[in-house]
């Protein structure tokens, strides 16, 4: 009797205390979980995003209605669109600094093609987003076959779309073609087109980074450069393919741009979306060395960077220390992923 009261002592009562078998339990659950959320690269930028909205909500009335959801989505999607072509370039260690100029020339060039040359509007909608492609493949040629680096390569092609841009246009805005107006309620006339795109593209290019082939090579090309060539994966041809995949978003979202407001603006065209959409997919867990990345955490990121344009506004701040705050937060997220990174290699090895 007495060796069974011990153990029971031992044991504790069911359900257990602190310092009981019970109490154990509950704290090796809450480790697991703890490391479970460790192990999430969107976790952060998650609770930062629900943090924001809590915040303009309290301090601004207006914040979830309707119209402001609206501008939010649209602030964030081309950001979260272009992020996910940067995400699969910087884990595989390059980035497309041309995107904003493909995303300007590309609603000139269906305008021209529609209005000068009398192509039928779904054909002209083609070859301007193939147009967007070629020049993501140029950008790979260059940087892959030609040795040199994607930074130096597409700021080169990035001016060279932005001078044909202006020159074409004599730097003078365009009306959107009457005939392609219909369609256009696809793209961005609706209020809700480009948030919607931009959630079936995330979506889609998540599954591609994470379950499929493509984004298994991705990483690995970003990761061990010489250890994926060994291992037989064709480095030219994911870079390549990724160029190209960055080159048809950026199209898209230039078109989507121009049908949203109604008019082709060489304005658009510039290193502004691509500076966001970078660090969208910074501040949401992608590592500038390459070979890690995720494609929800930049469409999160979108969403905190749209939140602070949009909340700040209504709350009646000044948009100057914007620049200030957003270049704060890129700091603080890229130490956040080196620290991060360094945990989930611990928890890996213990």
């Amino acid at each position: 009797m007495s060796n069974i009261a011990e153990q029971s002592q031992v044991a504790g009562p069911p359900g257990g205390s602190p310092g009981t078998g019970g109490g154990a339990v509950a704290r090796r659950s809450a480790n697991a979980f703890l490391q479970f959320l460790i192990q999430q690269r969107e976790i952060t930028v998650f609770v930062i995003a629900i943090a924001l909205g809590v915040y303009f909500r309290a301090a601004a009335p207006d914040y979830l209605t309707r119209d402001n959801l609206v501008n939010i989505s649209q602030t964030m999607s081309p950001w979260a669109i272009i992020g996910i072509g940067e995400v699969l370039l910087l884990v595989c260690g390059e980035m497309d600094l041309s995107v904003g100029f493909i995303l300007g020339f590309s609603p000139f060039l269906m305008h021209y093609l529609i209005d000068f040359w009398g192509v039928p509007v779904i054909l002209a909608i083609i070859v301007s987003l193939l147009m967007g492609m070629a020049a993501g493949a140029a950008n790979g040629f260059i940087t892959v076959y030609l040795g040199v680096p994607s930074f130096i390569t597409t700021l080169g092609t990035g001016f060279i779309l932005q001078g044909i841009m202006l020159t074409t246009s004599h730097a003078y805005p365009a009306n959107i073609p009457p005939n392609a107006e219909g369609i256009g309620h696809w793209f961005g006339t609706y209020a809700w087109a480009e948030i919607t795109w931009a959630i079936v593209l995330v979506a889609i290019f998540h599954l591609v980074l994470t379950r499929m082939r493509w984004g298994l090579h991705t990483v690995s090309v970003g990761g061990n450069i010489i250890g994926a060539s060994e291992a037989g994966i064709s480095i030219a041809k994911i870079k390549m393919g990724n160029f190209m995949i960055t080159g048809t978003l950026g199209a898209l979202v230039g078109m989507q741009e121009a049908f949203r407001t109604n008019a082709i603006d060489p304005s658009n065209g510039s290193y502004t979306p691509m500076f966001y959409a970078i660090a969208a997919a910074v501040i949401g867990g992608t590592a500038m060395a390459g070979g890690s990345g995720t494609i929800i955490g930049a469409f999160l990121g979108a969403l905190v960077l749209a939140e602070l344009f949009d909340g700040f506004n209504l709350i009646g701040i000044s948009a100057n220390p914007l620049p200030i705050i957003f270049g704060s937060a890129i700091l603080v997220a890229m130490v956040a992923n080196v620290q991060l990174a360094r945990l989930r290699r611990a928890g890996r090895t213990s």
